[in-house]
């Protein structure tokens, strides 16, 4: 995430956080080092459902199933090429777009539920957020430094 956009650190923190428990998970079972696990555990995470974009995030990066060496040996399995491909790509990028667009909206509403409206009375004080974007933020050179909130007004 970048900086002065925490709003994406919780999306980040879950994903830091489910890498963790497989890591823990792992290397207590095999009691091993996670460097060894590590492969295996990223390999589990990007095969796992994601609900956000409806599919794993193997098939949505490459638009195909992974194979794994189980998989290897079926029968049956088609190669796609040429514009059939392009077509395939085309359409799983616009599912994933609307179905990212849906779990937006459903993480919205979560959001709104808990929100409270700011009510301030006439003659109160309110100190006014510096941000690189603010007039403020954009004067000031050194910002790593600068105050975070100007006021009160």
């Amino acid at each position: 995430s970048s900086a002065y956009h925490p709003q994406t650190d919780g999306q980040l923190e879950r994903t830091i956080q489910s890498l963790e428990d497989l890591l823990r998970a792992c290397v207590l079972d095999h009691l091993g080092s996670w460097e060894e696990v590590l492969p295996l555990v990223e390999f589990t995470y990007n095969n796992n459902f994601h609900a956000s974009i409806g599919m794993v995030p193997f098939e949505a990066l490459y638009g195909r199933r992974c194979r794994t060496p189980l998989s290897w040996y079926q029968d049956g399995e088609e190669v796609v090429v040429g514009t059939e491909l392009i077509l395939q790509t085309t359409e799983k990028v616009k599912l994933i777009q609307e179905r990212m667009k849906t779990a937006r909206s459903r993480q919205k509403s979560y959001a709104y539920k808990r929100r409270k409206p700011l009510e301030f009375a006439e003659g109160e004080h309110v100190f006014l957020k510096v941000t690189p974007t603010s007039s403020v933020g954009k004067a000031l050179k050194a910002r790593k430094l600068t105050p975070r909130f100007v006021g009160p007004y």
